[in-house]
């Protein structure tokens, strides 16, 4: 009997191991369930692939809630269509603004900086799909439309949050989950995996 119970003590230590790794586990989600998986520990996680060459559409315009970071496309085909006429790669961000604290916490931290917005003005494409759970953040048809497709080609496997460095010929540079360190760690990371940036 006492093998198999656990101990307040031994319970409340593996809640502060479980607490204190929080920004360190990225969140997945399979269905409609969250799974935790540890951090990547390679910058580049990924094995180059291109990206189909979806149909231009007209941008769509962050509603004013502002789902996500504003400024940023929110159509994957006029992000490609922009990296084409200006040679620069694109950085596709998945989020779960309303569900997923990683993302929160890369939103706050990372992508709404005034340090990371002046970096990325004239080195990248920004395109940012956001995936809210509630019912009053949830998108727009079209736009929901347009996020499942970036998913579809992008984030087949469900991870939250994602960032997806895109070459302007449509081939995946690499994939990271949620970095910590604010705009300096992020564009240390850019710079690694895309050393002219």
């Amino acid at each position: 009997m006492f093998a198999t119970s656990i101990s307040p003590a031994r319970a409340f230590f593996l809640g502060l191991a479980l607490l204190s790794a929080g920004p360190a586990l990225a969140q997945k989600t399979v269905g409609k369930t969250k799974i935790n998986a540890p951090q990547p520990t390679s910058p580049l996680v990924s094995a180059p692939q291109v990206v189909l060459a979806a149909a231009p559409a007209a941008v769509i315009a962050p509603p004013a809630k502002a789902e996500g970071p504003t400024g940023w496309l929110t159509d994957l085909g006029a992000a490609q269509a922009q990296a084409k006429a200006t040679n620069r790669p694109i950085l596709a961000v998945f989020s779960g603004s309303d569900w997923c604290k990683p993302c929160i916490m890369y939103d706050k931290e990372v992508f709404a900086k005034p340090e990371f917005t002046a970096y990325a003005k004239d080195k990248l494409v920004l395109a940012h799909f956001d995936f809210p759970r509630l019912k009053k953040n949830q998108p727009t048809a079209a736009q929901l439309k347009l996020n499942e497709a970036a998913a579809a080609q992008l984030n087949r496997e469900g991870d939250f949050p994602l960032a997806v460095l895109i070459a302007p010929d449509g081939k995946v540079l690499a994939k990271t989950g949620y970095i910590a360190g604010g705009p300096a760690a992020f564009e240390a990371y850019l710079k690694k995996a895309v050393p002219a940036l």
